[in-house]
């Protein structure tokens, strides 16, 4: 087998991917307290009803929601196409991953460009 040789000045030091991981966690908390910012009431209390956080991988935003029961799971599904336009303030590319409660299913993951325009998000 042919091994590509590389530099170890060609790997980022211990110290720079410690300072990288935590200032991509404190970016994720920021974008977290600013979008609820943006959220109204309505939808605030949406989120309060569920374990949600964001996470950048790859690039990408992720809004990562689990629910905690039925109810909250059918709700934070019909506010998909706002929470949709409010990510677009944060990110060209991100992604809305929704889990209903444990063991009901498997994580419901859309993209935010592709939510139809036509869609309502202002109904909220």
């Amino acid at each position: 087998m042919n091994q590509p040789y590389l530099s170890p000045d060609d790997f980022p030091t211990h110290r720079t991917t410690i300072i990288s991981e935590v200032l991509l966690s404190q970016l994720e908390e920021t974008i977290k307290h600013r979008f609820f910012l943006v959220c109204d009431r309505t939808v605030r209390v949406l989120l309060s009803s569920c374990h949600w956080y964001f996470k950048i991988n790859s690039g990408i935003l992720i809004l990562i929601m689990v629910c905690h029961d039925i109810e909250s799971y059918q709700n934070i599904m019909m506010t998909v196409p706002y929470l949709a336009d409010k990510l677009k303030r944060f990110a060209n590319q991100a992604k809305i991953s929704i889990s209903s409660p444990v063991n009901q299913g498997i994580p419901w993951v859309i993209g935010i460009n592709d939510i139809f325009p036509g869609e309502d998000s202002s109904h909220m």
